[in-house]
């Protein structure tokens, strides 16, 4: 809306408010792209989303932590599996270090290893609160979030798309669609029948009780 301030923006939401399924319920890792194949899409997305949402919560004045992460492989044979991890890393330009059994005692002093991977910068923010924040700026700049609002149906027509609601009926030139996990589904209420499906999965995340915290310094 910076960039074209004559559009109408109108976004649905199916909740009371921004942020209530996967968006505020997840580890919080700003991942630096370890994992993923060189080359590959997810690789090159992981790396610019991660500057652009540092860049975004520098401007805006929202707390992340850069804290570093430490692979560990805890025998001999890992190590092979972590070696190969780091070569994958560095051709995704990822900074990061092979250390020994010592270097992670400095870093990580109860964590027990051979060897471990650090990648200093692997960090955490709570993603929640950047959601939180995206909607305060849209509103601010005029646009408009319809909570309570779930999509049921949809169709194209000749000069808009129309969004049936369980409350309304939204018409506009272009409809994005970006459900999450329900992405799909949406996009087969509108005749989209993509053969990708999205299968969720549930994660645990616990959070340390003060006086356990000084057993964790950061991501292992």
């Amino acid at each position: 809306m910076e960039k074209q301030p004559d559009i109408n923006l109108v976004i649905l939401e199916k909740e009371d408010e921004v942020a209530r399924h996967q968006t505020g319920r997840n580890s919080g890792v700003l991942h630096a792209g370890v994992y993923y194949r060189p080359g590959s899409s997810k690789a090159a997305l992981c790396r610019k989303g991660k500057k652009d949402l540092e860049s975004f919560c520098e401007r805006e004045a929202i707390p992340f932590n850069r804290c570093g992460k430490v692979i560990v492989a805890v025998s001999d044979h890992e190590t092979t599996r972590l070696k190969e991890l780091h070569a994958r890393a560095q051709e995704n330009d990822i900074h990061c270090e092979l250390i020994g059994a010592d270097r992670l005692a400095e870093l990580e002093p109860h964590a027990t290893a051979v060897a471990a991977l650090h990648v200093p910068e692997t960090g955490v923010v709570d993603f929640g609160m950047v959601a939180w924040r995206l909607a305060e700026l849209i509103r601010n700049l005029g646009g408009e979030i319809r909570t309570n609002v779930q999509v049921v149906d949809g169709s194209e027509g000749s000069t808009c798309t129309r969004v049936e609601t369980t409350g309304e009926v939204v018409e506009a030139r272009l409809v994005i669609n970006c459900a999450g996990l329900w992405a799909d589904h949406v996009a087969r209420l509108f005749g989209v029948h993509s053969p990708v499906q999205l299968v969720s999965f549930r994660g645990e995340y616990v959070e340390l009780a003060e006086s356990a915290r000084k057993y964790c310094r950061g991501l292992i």
